[in-house]
């Protein structure tokens, strides 16, 4: 006896790889465009150290307080700032017996976020001119939103429904219908570590001269993929 699990698939079930009347067709869209950034971020260290806890944390309080005192005064230029870390260290004497603290060595760490780049090689300079002040970066980079992704995406539709039509053509076929749209991702290509780093400024005046001028820093394009998987259906062709 036949179980009803054991039944042969009706005929009229959809083949995954289509008909002779209707050929499925599968191809992949893709596109790269290299645009201007949108933001530029920097990291900035600020750091003290004392013979012991009180004298290290007014010291690094002060340096604090002129490091933000600096960046807030560019206004809307820093769309974000963001401390990161802070630590007070002891440090112990290398030799003895018994645990003795010789120092404490404070830090604390800020993320500045900034969109506009005529003033970002002004800033740091004057932040690595400060007292035991280390400033790295830029990291230049697109915001989750900008258009670009969305150019991007809509350049590789283009690109699998002009790959598809070729290749119908070439059969004596035309485009019918669209079965599916897999999107592999479309993304910033931004490095994992530092994207568009130049370099750190070091720690204080030992650094930057004092009457040093801003550094000329040069945006870093930024480029952005899409990919993308398309289905289609096609008519018969002419073979």
């Amino acid at each position: 006896m036949t179980h009803p699990t054991d039944a042969t698939p009706a005929a009229d079930t959809p083949l995954p790889y289509g008909t002779p009347d209707a050929p499925r067709l599968a191809v992949r869209g893709e596109a790269r465009l290299e645009v201007d950034p949108e933001i530029a971020r920097i990291a900035v260290t600020i750091s003290a150290r004392g013979t012991d806890r009180t004298t290290a944390l007014t010291d690094l309080t002060h340096r604090n307080d002129a490091a933000l005192t600096l960046i807030k005064a560019y206004g809307d230029a820093i769309e974000k700032l963001e401390t990161g870390t802070f630590s007070l260290t002891p440090q112990l004497t290398e030799k003895g017996r018994h645990e003795r603290i010789r120092a404490y060595h404070g830090r604390v760490t800020h993320t500045a976020t900034l969109n506009d780049f005529t003033i970002l090689g002004e800033l740091t300079t004057r932040l690595a001119d400060l007292d035991l002040t280390r400033v790295d970066g830029p990291w230049w980079a697109l915001r989750p939103d900008s258009p670009a992704h969305r150019a991007a995406r809509t350049q590789a539709v283009h690109e699998a429904v002009q790959r598809a039509r070729e290749y119908a053509e070439a059969l004596g076929a035309r485009l019918d219908a669209l079965l599916e749209i897999a999107d592999l991702g479309a993304e910033n290509t931004a490095p994992d570590q530092a994207p568009g780093m130049r370099g750190s400024a070091g720690y204080g005046r030992a650094a930057v001269q004092e009457s040093a001028p801003a550094l000329d820093l040069e945006p870093q394009r930024q480029a952005v993929y899409a990919h993308l998987n398309a289905r289609f259906t096609m008519t018969r062709p002419v073979l």
